[in-house]
């Protein structure tokens, strides 16, 4: 099952909507057949690994298959998997975790046995369930897992009064952050970013499969209420422009918006007291298959998002500086949460890279 995970893992940010799911068949105490799900619309794992098996002249019938999720027991892009692992005649499947969809839920389970297949389920149940968190949230919640990242100093300074920022954190810390934009659908950062330092916001120095087997890009999604972007910024003028999603409130210049439309997506969103109604935003997303969000955006973005109760996890990179300095930018400003309520983190994990320190940890809910 280990090894199930480890082929899994392959297909870190390449397979949504659809979760990362890997499969090992054994046959007489050997490793027949590897497989794992490359991305959406591509054959699952457990048929990778029974192709796999067949391809090097092994027998399947009697085989034991070890996958990290429930296989699919419905017909959606691909037939069902349930199917293929009856027909290749496995007569032991060994799950990790259970599908999160409550209506699918067991459901192969049932099928599998009734053909007489001997199932088990819940072995590394936990690592395999981590694995797909995001896509496990948005089944359960209808709405994407959202992961609020900032790269800052040790007193929580992100830029200088003057807006200097770059670099504060080294080269393997930022590399771990290009890395955490891979694996989420889409970043979102609020147009004062964009006006500060007109950021490609794209995904670079991360090692990515064949072409055929890559799952779609990375979307961008700027908060910008009066339409202040610029028309020349780099997130309208590239080739992900298409991707990029400019978030509107109703009430927006309409000729700024004609504008606007002719060089990327725009998405009209209720304004609230403070910014926009950021639930109704996140229901939107999910509906468009956004499993995960990366909040990347200046310290009232990052607020919005902390003070709305949205962050789901966090990612912060401390690099090893002190700027000071009562008008330097912090990481998270806003009007702040009240000392009782704070944002308690649990699963707290710290990682050296570098000089750097990179904490990532859960919110913790009651």
């Amino acid at each position: 099952m280990r090894e199930a995970l480890r082929l899994a893992r392959r297909a870190r940010g390449e397979t949504s909507p659809n979760p990362m799911v890997g499969a090992v068949l054994v046959r007489r105490g050997k490793i027949i057949g590897r497989g794992w799900h490359r991305r959406a619309g591509l054959a699952h794992a457990e048929v990778n690994a029974i192709e796999d098996a067949v391809k090097n002249g092994h027998a399947t019938r009697g085989a034991t298959l070890f996958v990290t999720l429930e296989p699919c027991s419905t017909h959606g892009r691909t037939p069902p998997c349930t199917q293929a692992i009856v027909d290749a005649g496995i007569g032991r499947v060994i799950v990790a975790a259970t599908d999160p969809n409550p209506s699918h839920a067991g459901r192969a389970f049932q099928k599998l046995r009734r053909k007489g297949v001997a199932v088990e389920h819940g072995l590394l149940a936990e690592p395999a369930a981590e694995l797909n968190a995001s896509f496990n949230h948005w089944i359960t919640n209808d709405q994407p897992l959202v992961t609020l990242k900032a790269a800052m100093t040790l007193d929580g300074k992100i830029a200088t009064a003057s807006g200097e920022s770059k670099w504060i954190t080294c080269p393997s810390a930022r590399r771990q952050g290009m890395k955490l934009r891979h694996e989420a659908d889409a970043i979102v950062v609020g147009v004062n970013t964009i006006l500060a330092d007109d950021p490609s916001l794209t995904v670079r120095d991360v090692r990515r499969p064949k072409p055929e087997w890559r799952g779609p890009e990375l979307r961008r999604i700027v908060l910008d209420p009066r339409v202040r972007i610029p028309l020349d910024a780099r997130v309208l003028n590239d080739e992900l422009a298409p991707a990029t999603t400019v978030v509107v409130s109703a009430d927006a210049p309409a000729k700024r918006l004609a504008k606007l439309n002719a060089r990327c997506g725009v998405m009209t969103c209720r304004l609230a007291k403070r910014g926009f109604q950021l639930r109704m935003l996140l229901k939107r997303l999910a509906k468009q298959d956004v499993t995960s969000l990366l909040v990347e955006g200046g310290g009232e973005t990052n607020a919005a998002f902390v003070e709305a109760g949205l962050v789901d996890r966090v990612a912060f990179f401390y690099a090893p500086k002190i700027l000071g300095g009562r008008d330097a930018r912090t990481g998270v400003a806003g009007e702040g949460l009240p000392l009782e309520a704070g944002l308690p983190l649990e699963k707290i994990r710290w990682r050296n890279l570098g000089p750097d320190l990179m904490l990532t940890a859960r919110v913790a809910r009651a």
